[in-house]
């Protein structure tokens, strides 16, 4: 597959480099069906494998330095880059499928190499450690049987760590929530008592608002009696001869003159003599 997508010169010699193991890849699958002795094809076969390890690499470290550039790219250099990788992808997905029949084919139980998508399903990850089965002992793999149980046991443990510690923080949590569901109760309460009191108060306002208006009603009637009794008094001091004002109960009448008293008081002394 010619490639015409734009790219800078650090990928297109990888890409080149992928191609040419792609057309090796191609060609020694080819000698695999005119081989017929089974060393020479597990041989080939080993072959083959550390060709689609470098293959894979590449494609890692293509995808590493697309993701570099591709704030760098317009969005559709970008998306012709990307079908370029996952074309790459497919292509040793491909040879990856073939190497696994031409493995059965041979029936020495060798061990598959393992290709993990990392995360996506057509990205393949490393497992940079394959070795045949045929160039172990038996002791080689009972320690290899050995150290992968070892290493299931400690993903086991490290699973359980993390449920043990998720149970107590879920325990911490659901402590954490019922202690401020009896908060938010209690100030709940609270505010309702603050509101009664508010009620309250309005209350009281109002009927002191309406006793402060009679007070000053009745303040206000005992001036205006107030006033008019002094003015009656002034009148009358006034104008004591004024027969249309009447007397004030409990006030002697006005005093006469000081002449008619000297008169009276006279003719009371002659009569005495």
């Amino acid at each position: 597959m010619a490639s015409d997508v734009p790219m800078t010169p650090e990928l297109q010699q990888m890409d080149g480099e992928i191609q040419d193991i792609f057309r090796a890849l191609q060609n020694g699958f080819q000698k695999m069906d005119k081989i017929k002795d089974s060393n020479r094809q597990a041989k080939q076969l080993e072959d083959l494998t550390g060709k689609m390890k470098e293959c894979k690499r590449l494609i890692k470290e293509f995808d590493r330095i697309l993701k570099v550039e591709e704030s760098k790219n317009p969005p559709e250099v970008n998306k012709q880059l990307n079908d370029r990788k996952q074309y790459m992808i497919k292509e040793l997905n491909s040879y990856v499928t073939l190497r696994k029949t031409y493995q059965s084919s041979l029936g020495n139980n060798k061990r598959v190499e393992l290709f993990d998508m990392g995360g996506t399903s057509s990205e393949p990850a490393a497992d940079d450690n394959i070795q045949m089965a045929s160039a172990m002992t038996n002791q080689q793999l009972i320690d290899s049987g050995r150290n992968q149980m070892d290493q299931t046991d400690e993903a086991i443990a490290r699973s359980k760590m993390v449920v043990a510690q998720t149970v107590e923080v879920g325990s911490q949590t659901a402590t954490t929530l019922t202690q401020q569901t009896e908060q938010m109760k209690r100030i709940g309460n609270e505010l309702d008592s603050v509101h009664f009191s508010l009620k309250k108060a309005s209350q009281l306002v109002k009927e002191i608002g309406r006793q402060v208006a009679t007070d000053k009603c009745i303040m206000g009637l005992l001036a205006l009696i107030v006033f008019g009794v002094i003015a009656i008094i002034v009148v009358k001091i006034v104008n004591p001869h004024n027969k249309n004002i009447p007397d004030i109960p409990g006030m002697a009448p006005p005093a006469q003159n000081f002449q008619t008293n000297r008169r009276l008081l006279s003719a009371k002394a002659f009569r005495g003599l």
